[in-house]
């Protein structure tokens, strides 16, 4: 009989995620795999110089995110599923998305890891206004707005 999944945490949040804590989060002892993703803020877009990055997510957005969370956590057997997503603005290098996947065995943990993270990034109403070095501004994300 396989354990059952688990939704260890699903986040909306300004405050700083830690991949570390994620895994830690994730890990069980019935677990032999821990699977992590962080996201992080990178200096370039599209060819174009990043100096800023700010994440506005929708009021339902932790809603969402644990309604995502459940779902993959349903399509996997025994994993337990930690994600995180920030909001506010976000310095290079920073972690906007983090997501860690534990399971008994790692092929597992990698397809469901791979599964939420690419759920969570299109479902969440989560929108990116990016400033560029040129000092033009991108929104990402807000033709996808709940209605």
């Amino acid at each position: 009989m396989s354990p059952a999944s688990e939704v260890v945490n699903a986040t909306v949040s300004d405050l700083p995620l830690d991949a570390g804590h994620a895994a830690d989060g994730a890990w069980s002892p019935e677990c032999g795999a821990v699977v992590g993703f962080s996201g992080i803020v990178r200096n370039h877009d599209g060819g174009r110089a990043v100096a800023t990055l700010s994440y506005t997510a929708h009021p339902s957005a932790e809603q969402v995110i644990t309604e995502v969370a459940a779902e993959i956590a349903g399509r996997y057997d025994g994993v337990r599923i930690w994600v995180g997503h920030r909001t506010g603005p976000l310095d290079i290098g920073d972690a906007a998305l983090v997501a860690a996947v534990a399971a008994a065995h790692r092929g597992v943990a990698f397809a469901a890891c791979s599964d939420l993270v690419d759920t969570v990034k299109a479902r969440v109403p989560i929108w990116k206004e990016q400033g560029f070095g040129d000092g033009s501004t991108e929104w990402v994300g807000v033709s996808d707005a709940p209605q």
